[in-house]
């Protein structure tokens, strides 16, 4: 290993050489090519799409498609600060009815420690809204474009190794993070790749690919970049025009500067005897006592919110263990706590479509942020079913059916207690806010499940929402999708 001093205010990286050339000078002539000394700022426009990351409509499927008419995006290196705002439209399906869909214009930023959303009302007034779980993302995707690639390998003591006729460079940030890119023979990084944490998969490639290099304005760029999380698109990006050095003026606002942490709390509704509706945050889950244990329905978004719902059912149904976690669908919201309930030695009762993808993700590396599953690596037991299926403790039923032809998605299902004859579901039908206008035409979903309702002759009372802060009436889904 050779150690090359590189042009001053450069830092001292050590590197192999390539045959008759220095594997920094590839370093280095990728650096000068983009003039990165004299970089401080980059902004640019373009057009493509955008996928909706964590929402496939069936495990093996890619994240839904979105047309995006308007990109923008600027970056400030020397602060590590970045905002995106973009126009999307979700791309028509044929093959999935939706409901109709409605322009939105994300404004997102990233500043250090700092991710935060601004939204302007249609009255004017904006709001600030701190986006903690995007940080680690927002900051990847800096340190994975062009420019911020090639700084942070100059930083960070890189190292390279020759590759494929150009050479891999990489390095680590923070202690934790790991970057790999690919600069070819002509000086042009082709790729970065880095891994990011998710609840559901773990250690999560972001891979960014850079191709169709041209001129903008003096400068080589590529003209098509694709971003990948977890396997699959999150932005294809067609770059229209690209500005280097133009003011970038991110800061965070107060309210956001000044957050704390928001307290995960659970609130507990009793909806029948031994049965109690969980809610206090955007998503809900449902406790059934059974006559030796208890189950739950839903396991959303993070451990840390089902170590607070396991918390809440342990105390309300004191003396019994969590045998059964039911889950309703695979999108992340909705599984991002499954692992949790593995670790709790819980069966997860889900769809079979949904069993061999749990047990293909869940044997992902979770080192960036370790969870209780990776630290037990306990074994998932599964209890699965294509038609009903029924848990009961010979004095309770719980029925649990697919959702058929539901196009939210293809590994769906409702739980429901004929002796209560309350409905649990998720995300068919969301009851909307006292004073929300109706959805005209109504949405496909939500009429679907009253038609499995139907179909099923299911004698609903009250529907408890996994969304939602509280238990409606079967006739407020009526209203919703026009039934008298």
């Amino acid at each position: 290993m050779n150690t090359i001093k590189l042009k001053a205010g450069h830092l001292l990286l050590p590197f192999a050489l390539l045959a008759g050339q220095s594997q920094a000078a590839s370093l280095q002539a990728a650096a000068d090519a983009l003039k990165v000394n004299n970089t401080q700022s980059v902004s640019l426009t373009g057009t493509g799409k955008w996928f909706q990351f964590g929402q496939a409509p069936a495990p093996t499927l890619a994240w839904p498609e979105f047309d995006v008419s308007s990109y923008k995006a600027s970056i400030d290196y020397d602060k590590a600060a970045a905002r995106v705002q973009i126009t999307r439209l979700q791309t028509v399906d044929p093959k999935r009815a939706r409901p109709t869909a409605t322009e939105q214009k994300p404004d997102q930023y990233v500043s250090g420690a700092l991710a935060w959303n601004t939204n302007v009302a249609a009255n004017g007034t904006v709001t600030n809204t701190a986006q903690r779980a995007s940080l680690e993302e927002r900051r990847a995707e800096i340190w994975s474009s062009l420019h911020g690639f090639i700084r942070a390998a100059l930083a960070n003591n890189a190292t390279s190794k020759a590759s494929k006729g150009g050479v891999e460079v990489s390095f680590n940030t923070d202690g934790k993070y790991h970057y790999v890119g690919f600069i070819n023979k002509n000086n042009q990084l082709e790729q970065v790749k880095t891994w990011i944490d998710n609840p559901v998969l773990g250690d999560t490639e972001l891979l960014t690919k850079f191709s169709q290099y041209k001129d903008f304005g003096g400068q080589q760029y590529p003209a098509h970049i694709v971003r990948s999380l977890g396997g699959h698109p999150v932005l294809d990006l067609q770059v229209a025009e690209l500005q280097v050095n133009a003011p970038v003026e991110i800061s965070a606002p107060a309210e956001v500067a000044n957050a704390t942490a928001p307290v995960i709390t659970v609130t507990s509704s009793k909806l029948a005897e031994g049965v109690y509706h969980l809610t206090g945050g955007t998503h809900n889950s449902v406790a059934i006592e059974q006559a030796d244990h208890i189950v739950i329905v839903e396991a959303p978004l993070s451990e840390e919110r089902s170590l607070a719902v396991i918390a809440k059912a342990k105390e309300i149904i004191p003396g019994k263990p969590i045998k059964y976690l039911i889950n309703t669908h695979a999108h992340f919201d909705h599984s991002g706590g499954l692992r949790t309930y593995v670790d709790e030695d819980a069966i997860i009762v889900t769809h079979q479509e949904n069993r061999a993808y749990y047990q293909k993700i869940w044997a992902n590396q979770h080192a960036l942020n370790p969870d209780r599953l990776a630290s037990s690596k306990a074994r998932a037991r599964f209890d699965t079913f294509k038609t009903r299926h029924v848990l009961t403790d010979g004095k309770r039923a719980i029925e649990i059916y697919p959702i058929a032809g539901n196009t939210h998605n293809d590994a769906f299902a409702l739980v429901y207690l004929p002796a209560e004859k309350i409905l649990v579901e998720a995300d068919a039908y969301n009851p909307p806010a006292a004073n929300a206008a109706a959805l005209v035409p109504a949405n496909p979903y939500s009429v679907n499940l009253y038609d499995n309702l139907k179909k099923l002759k299911l004698d609903v009372d009250q529907i408890a929402g996994l969304h939602g802060q509280k238990a409606v009436k079967l006739a407020d889904l009526q209203s919703y999708i026009g039934v008298n």
